[in-house]
């Protein structure tokens, strides 16, 4: 069964249809809010009002489950400035009033778990780490290369990311969601292009995805069979010498044998960010603009037709024809919204009642692949901003004053303090 554009209670059927997970926890309808940056974290990566504000607001728009955005595993690595760092209770009341606040309409919060490893900018950070001495290119003083974790500091960074996701379940939280994606520390040791190690970390695909499979195995021991566990996978780091599609897969297989509740697909890196590979987000509903959609679907099918885990499809959604389509077919069972979601906080529910069938178009580019590369996340950051101060977002907010700032906030940060 295929939807169509104007068949919007067909898509009302198929993207507001219940899912129970394997864990047991029944989540109300298809769209998932995919994780932001969202850099609203205090001096002491602290949940701030702002920050609780703004997922309070997403809670209200009709959206099944709320990825938040990279909350660090350890307060030295951080990812950008004012992230939220969860390293022990220390910060549980605060962690508290996020979840229950973000919760109080239904919807679901869960916690996305990280470590950026090498992609720690340097003027953020004290500690960069990763698998092995390789750099970051394309960034010049923005990041520096990386030491190689000592074999004796991995196991207590697999305990760190335990910790955090027991600490999430403690503080109310719905699920939680292990970042193993988009160029990150786990990310990183999948990759043969970045970890070159020859210890039991590194060399073949059964040592290089030890760390997630280890990570996923003791969260779950941590949280119990009933707690909602999530991986963000790439498909491919899409780099010569990478992660590959045909390695994928296999780590499908193996995260499938583990439990894992919920498998969010995407792809890319710093260095080739495939995940924001478009500055604009496109809503005119034509068949050229559909088949612009849906970046890893490809991907996707390959693994629906090899596991029954439940999968999740983020990375250029924008209308509801296409989301319906690929829910009703089996393809996934549910779509990963991003963007559209900074620009209409209820772009959900209006995509359920058929108010909106396409995301508003916008385009969020000044024209230097690089400069707009950044400018992805630095724009859509100012409308979170907006939302979490208790405004509405505003499409004409400045793309070249977002940049700025954004450039600001990184170059002018102190480093990381792990006080």
């Amino acid at each position: 069964m295929t939807a169509t554009a104007s068949d919007s209670l067909n898509i009302r059927e198929i993207l507001g249809a219940p899912f129970t997970l394997p864990c047991g926890v029944t989540l109300p309808n298809r769209i998932i809010k995919a994780a932001m940056t969202e850099q609203l974290a205090d001096a002491r990566f602290q949940p701030t009002e702002e920050l609780i504000r703004l997922y309070e607001r997403w809670g209200q728009g009709g959206t099944a489950v709320h990825l938040t955005g990279n909350v660090m595993v350890d307060r030295r690595s951080l990812e950008g400035p004012r992230n939220v760092a969860v390293e022990d209770e220390r910060d549980l009341p605060q962690l508290r009033t996020w979840a229950e606040r973000a919760q109080a309409n239904g919807a679901q919060l869960w916690m996305q778990i990280s470590h950026p490893g090498r992609q720690t900018p340097s003027r953020v950070s004290s500690e960069i780490v990763a698998p092995s001495v390789v750099p970051l290119k394309g960034y010049g003083p923005l990041f520096r290369a990386p030491r190689a974790l000592d074999a004796g500091e991995i196991e207590p960074l697999i305990e760190r990311f335990v910790t955090t996701a027991a600490i999430a379940r403690e503080a109310g939280f719905g699920g939680v969601q292990i970042h193993s994606a988009h160029g990150y520390l786990l990310s990183q040791f999948l990759s043969p292009r970045t970890n070159l190690r020859t210890d039991e970390w590194g060399g073949s695909l059964e040592n290089r995805m030890r760390f997630l499979l280890e990570t996923v195995r003791r969260t779950r021991q941590a949280v119990g069979s009933g707690y909602p566990i999530s991986v963000k996978l790439n498909s491919a780091d899409f780099q010569r010498g990478g992660f590959s599609e045909e390695e994928s897969m296999l780590v499908v297989h193996a995260l499938e044998r583990e439990g894992v509740d919920l498998l969010e697909i995407s792809g890319g890196n710093y260095e080739n960010p495939m995940m924001i590979q478009r500055g604009e987000v496109a809503g005119s509903g034509r068949e050229s603009t559909r088949l612009r959609e849906a970046f890893y679907l490809a991907y996707a099918e390959k693994v629906r037709a090899q596991t029954p885990m439940p999968l999740m499809l983020t990375g250029g959604l924008r209308t509801a024809a296409t989301m319906a389509s690929i829910v009703a077919q089996n393809k996934v069972d549910f779509v990963g919204l991003a963007r559209p979601l900074a620009i209409d906080p209820d772009f959900s529910r209006k995509l359920l009642d058929g108010t909106l069938s396409s995301a508003l178009p916008v385009n969020v580019r000044l024209g230097v692949r690089q400069l707009d590369d950044m400018l992805q996340s630095m724009w859509y950051q100012q409308q979170m901003l907006r939302m979490g101060k208790g405004l509405e977002p505003d499409l004409k907010v400045s793309r070249l004053v977002s940049l700025c700032k954004g450039l600001y906030n990184v170059l002018g940060a102190r480093s990381g303090r792990a006080d």
